[in-house]
Formats: structure tokens, C-alpha cells, sequence
């Protein structure tokens, strides 16, 4: 892997995380469901985790807050990214620039008819013609014709009811401009805040900063999702018409209710469960985290891709939190134990229960 600045950051963020708790990186490691080796590797930055949820556990074994996890995520997403950066390649030699000026005019034979014949004694002079050579007429033809078609073209295209002259109809929403043609993980311009402003207007939760991070992905995807569009991580033409329409509503539960909800459901073990779903999601119903394997986590337990088929579920199935938290317990009851949370259940072993 090639060392980039980001992945620096987020070493160091590691391995501030790692001397402040006073552990070496086995009692960690074995703590947080991963070799001593590999914490090595992570803080010294010689690779970065495929999967973040390793990163997560071992933030909450060294006793990370909820603000160090969200910057802890932040900084492993762009590490992560930097990734499948493509390398820039150097461009062919186009060879040495012809010279500047017009290009030269091929010359026209001179027309046979061009002198006018002598004139006969006794008649008058006739006047002096000329006759246009047939290629200029052709260029002339084929000039007038595009002059035509341009014309009607004009006219076909003219918006019905408009008045002939009138300009075309200018769309003043912003995403729609060429410079948002394309807004994705890593920007931070005009376009991005206001992605983000109308993903709060649709009830989405996040700052409006300009800064495509972690948090915009996460509200982006979730807004796909619930609109109906592909959940490709970029905003594309389908993703811009849902967020112009402000047909849907990212409004959920809160954490209180939540938590409420999971203690109903997880009878046999209430206060894990609820500890379990703080640790994956926050207790936030539309939290979406993704895998670099194209995979994605879904909802209050981040129910994963390949669980979700299990269940005949679907990622906005998932994002219902009634429904996420009886297919969670669904899978807790194969084994009565929250082994389908392993980094989770890794971290909070040594949690005292409130």
C-alpha cells in the first residue's frame, strides 16, 4: 500500500488511542478479536484494516468516546478511499505543435472563359460577365443548406408557446449546474453543501460543512435507499431529482425510543442488547456503514448484506427499527448469544452492565 497523508492521520489517531490506554498491542489485540501483529501494523501505518469494525473495537477497548469513534471512522473512510485511488499516469507526447496561422487555401483553376473574347467590328460591345467557378457554388450550397438546418432545428427544439427568438429555459438549481455534474466521497465545494442541505430539509441528520465525509455518505445512502434510487455512494441524476422532489423523509426514532424498544424485545438479556446496538450504530435507525468489499451494515444492529438475505430482508427493511431489531434477536436466538456482533461483543466483555 502506498503511504498517503490520510492514512498517516490515521495511524497516528491509533496510536494515540493505544498509549493513552496503557496496553500493549497482544492484551489489546486479544481484547478486540484481532492479532498483535496486526494492531502493529495498523498504528505503524503500514496497511489499514479492510474492515472497519476491527478498527471500531479496538478504539472501544481503549476506552475511545463516542466523539473519538465518529473521528476514528472519519479518518479510516479516507485512508480507505486513498486505497483505489487510481495512479496518474504521464500523458503521450503529442509530438511538435504545428505551426500557428490559417491553413492555406488550395488554389482554384483558373476558369477558361474568365477573358472576355475580343470584340467583333461593327457590334456593340457586350458587357463583361464572369463566370463563378462551379466549387465556389458547391460551398455556397452546402453553406446555405447547414444555415437551414440549423435554423429548423432551432425552431423544432423551441419550447412550445415560447415567442420565436426566446432563450431557452435555465434550470437555477444548483446540482443541476456543470459544476456539480458529479459529486462524490472526498469534495468539499458549493456542490456538497447543498447535497447536505437538502438531506436536512428531507429530516436527515448531519452537519452542513461542504465536506463529503463519512457522515454525508452515510445520510446520502440512507436517502437512496428510502427514495428508491440505486445507493451508488455518488450523487447521480436520479439521486438529484429525489432530493429536488422532497418527497422523502429520513425522520426516525429517537435513540430513547430505541432503546426502549430493544429492551421489550431482548427480554432474556436487555441491557447487552441495548450495549450492542450503541456500539454498531449509535441507536440510530438509518446507519449505514460500508465494507471496502462493496458489502454494507444496515440499521440499529447493523444487520449485514448476507444476514439480511438470510432473512428475506431488504436494506430498507433495515432501516425500519422495529423490524431490525426483531430480525437482531431473531439472530441472537439461533445460539442465545450475540455472536453475529463479534468486535461488539469483543469490547464489552469487561463492560460492567447498568
Amino acid at each position: 500500500m502506498v503511504a498517503s497523508p490520510h492514512a498517516d492521520k490515521f495511524a497516528a489517531c491509533l496510536r494515540m488511542l493505544k498509549d493513552r490506554s496503557g496496553r500493549g498491542y497482544d492484551r489489546l489485540g486479544k481484547e478486540a478479536g484481532v492479532s498483535g501483529s496486526s494492531l502493529h501494523r495498523y498504528c505503524s501505518g503500514l496497511s489499514v484494516p479492510t474492515d472497519y469494525r476491527v478498527v471500531h473495537a479496538f478504539a472501544k477497548v481503549c476506552g475511545a468516546s463516542a466523539e473519538e469513534l465518529r473521528e476514528v471512522h472519519r479518518l479510516w473512510a479516507l485512508a480507505d478511499t486513498d486505497r483505489d485511488t487510481p495512479a496518474v499516469t504521464e500523458e503521450a507526447d503529442p509530438g511538435p505543435a504545428k505551426p500557428a496561422g490559417p491553413e492555406p487555401l488550395a488554389t482554384e483553376p483558373a476558369p477558361d472563359d474568365i477573358t472576355p473574347p475580343e470584340p467583333v467590328p461593327g457590334e456593340p460591345a457586350r458587357p463583361r460577365r464572369f463566370r463563378v467557378p462551379e466549387t465556389l457554388t458547391s460551398r455556397f450550397a452546402v453553406l446555405a443548406a447547414a444555415v437551414v438546418v440549423t435554423l429548423v432545428a432551432g425552431l423544432v427544439w423551441l419550447p412550445a408557446g415560447a415567442p420565436a427568438g426566446a432563450s431557452p429555459a435555465r434550470d437555477d438549481r444548483l446540482l443541476y449546474s456543470p459544476a456539480c455534474e458529479s459529486v462524490s466521497m472526498g469534495q468539499h465545494d458549493a456542490c456538497v453543501r447543498e447535497v447536505q442541505t437538502l438531506l436536512t430539509r428531507a429530516k436527515g441528520r448531519l452537519a452542513v460543512d461542504g465536506d463529503f465525509g463519512p457522515e454525508t455518505l452515510r445520510r446520502l445512502t440512507a436517502f437512496q435507499v428510502l427514495a428508491g434510487v440505486p445507493a451508488r455512494s455518488v450523487v447521480d441524476d436520479a439521486t438529484k431529482k429525489a432530493l429536488y422532489g422532497h418527497t422523502v423523509s429520513m425522520a426516525t426514532w429517537s435513540p430513547a425510543r430505541v432503546t426502549k424498544r430493544i429492551r421489550a424485545v431482548f427480554v432474556e438479556d436487555p441491557d447487552t442488547a441495548v450495549a450492542i446496538a450503541r456500539c454498531s450504530s449509535f441507536l440510530d435507525p438509518l446507519w449505514v456503514l460500508p465494507n471496502t468489499n462493496g458489502s454494507r451494515n444496515w440499521g440499529v444492529f447493523q444487520i449485514s448484506d448476507a444476514s439480511l438475505r438470510e432473512l428475506d430482508g431488504t436494506p430498507l427493511r433495515a432501516f425500519d427499527p422495529e423490524w431490525n431489531i426483531e430480525a437482531a434477536h431473531r439472530l441472537w436466538s439461533v445460539r442465545r448469544d450475540f455472536h453475529d456482533w463479534p468486535s461488539c461483543e469483543a469490547a464489552l466483555k469487561d463492560t460492567p452492565k447498568h
